[in-house]
């Protein structure tokens, strides 16, 4: 990995703020003193300087159009699809303007009408029923357990009570990945096409294989929260030759620019799909993708730094906080996770508005911790109007009502984590 590059001023602020101090803070005590935080909890990671570099030859010649090369071997973008395509074990890849592309072109490549029918997770990101509603479909939820992945016995009860829904679209929400094995089982046993949203699995491993291998395609995302980041963009991936066809041209490779391809299928998969198919124009830039490239070299270094900051952080929370608090549990068969977040289940011991208390201590004390099932949360299915639930989701809600979420910056430095732990639990215990 590249070292980084910072100026004096930015290093001196850096220092000026990294540590967290501790105060009298807790009324009516004149010797409980809390601990502060002042670091950036939405800090993302930064740039290799191969990829700033690259970036900026790119931006010196002008040639940030994917196609405007002479070969398909000498173009950013490819280049990046070949590193994200070996990375992740998949035989296409198509880079494009965002992960909310890739599951909107899942599902046109997958054959969705509009009208069609889509199981989803009624825990996820609004991106998602976004994308659903973007191709044309009509999203239908399915619960999510205090584990937060989608249960599998609700999805087989909903396919059971809508025989025409032929798509299951499944988010692997922070990582979490669900029992896949059943609810693979489950689609097949319904004639259901099974996609997956692995936005947030990056690096994280099924039964010893990268996410994104039980469907017959997956999206993964380049936004800045993610474990590559460009700002914006997300990738394509399938071992299905018709579909990554369908998406390439889908994404802009209009008359001959499939040539310009190198993780796509030949020319006669091709045949005539520029002309039978619209161009959305939705291609990752050359910028985006040599700002990427460099990033994948580097990913496991980071899982393995994030996941060991996860542990110890974890173990001192259920140490000091015990049953107050539950951390989700992971899927016996996920045998690697990414844990550039932590989420905690709040005992039920407490009252909706100790719940607000405790958020409220939090960012009063540096930590923004947000709650799931806050009113205003976009994770939250009551506000998704444009695509509403239209039968209760009562796990979902009881779950969402308590469950809180935290970023883990690399960034910051390890006594941060510890600072982490001290506002959370002092936060937590200040409302009793």
């Amino acid at each position: 990995m590249a070292p980084f590059k910072y100026s004096t001023v930015a290093l001196l602020a850096a220092f000026a703020i990294s540590d967290a101090y501790v105060n009298p803070s807790s009324p009516g005590s004149a010797t409980s003193k809390r601990t502060f935080i002042n670091r950036d909890i939405k800090t993302p990671d930064p740039v290799p300087e191969e990829g700033i570099i690259a970036a900026s030859e790119l931006m010196s010649t002008g040639r940030m159009y994917r196609y405007n090369v002479l070969s398909a071997e000498e173009s950013a973008v490819s280049q990046c699809e070949v590193e994200i395509a070996k990375y992740t074990g998949h035989k296409y890849c198509v880079a494009l303007n965002s992960c909310g592309s890739a599951l909107m072109l899942m599902l046109k490549c997958a054959g969705l009408e509009n009208g069609d029918k889509v199981m989803s997770n009624a825990f996820t990101f609004g991106a998602v029923p976004s994308a659903i509603e973007h191709a044309g479909g009509k999203a239908v939820y399915v619960e999510s357990n205090y584990d937060h992945v989608m249960c599998p016995d609700d999805l087989e009860k909903k396919l059971k009570a809508n025989p025409d829904c032929k798509f299951c679209l499944i988010s692997h929400m922070r990582g979490k990945v669900a029992d896949m094995d059943r609810i693979k089982e489950v689609c097949d046993a319904n004639d259901c096409i099974l996609l997956e949203d692995c936005a947030h699995s990056l690096g994280v491993f099924y039964d010893g294989v990268h996410t994104g291998h039980k469907g017959v395609s997956c999206g993964i995302s380049s936004q800045s929260y993610k474990m590559i980041n460009s700002g914006e963009g997300g990738f394509y991936l399938t071992d299905d030759p018709v579909m990554a066809a369908k998406c390439a041209v889908y994404a802009g490779a209009y008359e001959g620019l499939s040539a310009k391809h190198v993780t796509v299928p030949g020319p006669e998969v091709f045949g005539d799909l520029p002309t039978q198919l619209p161009n959305y124009s939705l291609r990752m830039s050359a910028v985006a993708a040599a700002i990427v490239k460099p990033q994948v070299a580097t990913l496991e270094p980071r899982i393995e730094k994030y996941n060991k900051r996860y542990n110890d952080l974890v173990e001192k929370l259920e140490a000091r906080l015990g049953d107050l608090i539950s951390i989700p549990k992971l899927t016996p068969g996920v045998t690697r996770m990414v844990h550039d977040s932590i989420q905690i289940n709040l005992s039920e011991k407490f009252s909706e508005e100790q719940v607000q208390a405790f958020l409220d201590e939090c960012k009063s004390h540096g930590l923004p911790v947000e709650l799931f099932g806050h009113k205003s949360n976009a994770r939250n299915f009551i506000n998704w109007k444009f695509a509403p639930a239209e039968e209760p989701l009562p796990m979902t809600t009881a779950m969402l009502k308590r469950a809180v979420d935290c970023r883990m910056p690399l960034m910051w430095d390890d006594q941060d984590f510890e600072d982490m732990a001290n506002v959370i639990s002092e936060s937590l215990e200040s409302v009793l």
